[in-house]
């Protein structure tokens, strides 16, 4: 099957729970015999020199970049608020010089199948449709809308909380206007599956949670730091921003007084000065972005995923999982995931939640020890990466007959 995907950046190196989601699939289409071309625009902020790609993986999949500048500006963000009636996050990404080489690229190959890989690639379903007659499929990571509004709910300020209201409100009418646009319809949840489907899809879907290569992720509690704290995630993306803010300043402190040993360590890529400045505490060490993530998640005990907004599935929570870690994450940051409550991961939806969770598992070593290693047998049942590709190459096969 030739596969073509379309993204908004290079999910190469995979490091970022975005990227990763993406990566895993286009690698593994790769390696199951595949014909995969990957079209990225490649941002400064996640730009990426295809030269430090391995030459196995060229060997193996297609990655044609396309330069653009796409950045976040208060000016820009004021331009299109009076100016536009798209999504600031959207129209960032239509671009001329990305349709262009899109065009050209359909012009001169056949493929079987088109991923969109988000919805801030509907935009070029009209070219598409122009220069090719190829399956659409759209893959959409998050009910993007939703993620905007829950921010916005927990935003104390009056012009910003008013602002993502606005916002919430253009991407709910472009997940609107591109319904049914596309071919078919892929989801990581069978909650993000029925949302689309409530807003007009009449489509074919499928729901394709984001899979893993368990045989890369192997716990090791060897040199595990144990009573001890975490967290690690993207720190440009506002949920995490959000939840971790929440974290410190509702739930950090009164386990910081009971245990004044332990220290709360944070890693993550691209944080804003302001961040970095409020995680400038004696009580927290701030790693920033690390070369390695897996061997700093198995050094590491207890994790935390306190989200209080966004949208469909986190793949850190599922290789912290894979990991054998013991997660303590809300409700929403187990929405697509649907593990057991104090079987294998523990859920806590307010301050008081959060902290007894935690004080629990920093105590008691059985407990966090048995979460742990029936994460690890919940994850191998569910996400594995190989069947879920073939799963979902058997769905487009069936739409292409």
């Amino acid at each position: 099957m030739k596969i073509l995907q379309l993204h908004n950046k290079i999910p190469y190196p995979p490091k970022d729970g975005g990227s990763i989601g993406v990566w895993n699939y286009t690698f593994e289409l790769a390696k199951q015999g595949h014909d995969v071309t990957l079209l990225a625009m490649n941002t400064k902020k996640h730009y990426c020199d295809l030269k430090s790609i391995p030459n196995e993986i060229n060997d193996l999949i297609n990655i044609i970049s396309v330069d653009i500048d796409a950045p976040i500006t208060f000016r820009g963000a004021l331009s299109n608020l009076l100016f536009s009636k798209k999504p600031y996050n959207a129209q960032r990404f239509i671009l001329k010089s990305y349709k262009d080489k899109l065009e050209e690229l359909l012009s001169n190959n056949t493929f079987d199948v088109i991923q969109l890989e988000g919805l801030y690639l509907c935009p070029y379903i009209s070219s598409i449709r122009k220069f090719s007659k190829a399956l659409i499929s759209f893959k959409a990571h998050n009910v993007e809308h939703e993620i905007w509004n829950r921010v916005s709910l927990n935003e104390s300020s009056f012009f910003k909380r008013n602002y993502l209201k606005i916002l919430s409100n253009r991407i709910m009418e472009m997940e609107a206007d591109v319904v049914n646009k596309y071919d078919v319809l892929v989801t990581f949840t069978d909650r993000d599956a029925s949302l689309f489907n409530s807003i007009g899809n009449k489509k074919p879907f499928l729901t394709s949670p984001i899979g893993i290569d368990t045989s890369h992720l192997i716990p090791n509690k060897s040199n595990i730091k144990y009573p001890s704290i975490f967290f690690i995630g993207a720190l440009d993306w506002a949920p995490n921003q959000e939840g971790l803010l929440w974290f410190i300043r509702k739930v950090w402190n009164n386990i910081h007084e009971k245990f004044p040993d332990i220290k709360l360590e944070v890693a993550g890529r691209n944080a804003p000065d302001w961040l970095i400045k409020t995680l400038q505490d004696s009580s927290i060490v701030y790693h920033g972005e690390i070369n390695d993530a897996y061997k700093f998640i198995n050094e590491h005990a207890v994790m935390i995923v306190p989200l209080l907004s966004g949208s469909g599935m986190r793949i850190k929570i599922v290789e912290g999982m894979a990991l054998g870690k013991t997660i303590i994450t809300t409700s929403i940051g187990n929405e697509g995931i649907a593990t057991t409550h104090n079987i294998d991961i523990l859920i806590a939806d307010t301050a008081e939640q959060f902290q007894k969770q935690v004080e629990r598992v920093l105590t008691e070593r059985q407990f966090f020890d048995s979460i742990g290693a029936n994460a690890i047998k919940y994850v191998k049942q569910n996400f594995d990466i190989k069947q879920i590709t073939k799963t979902l190459t058997a769905f487009w096969s069936k739409q292409i007959q």
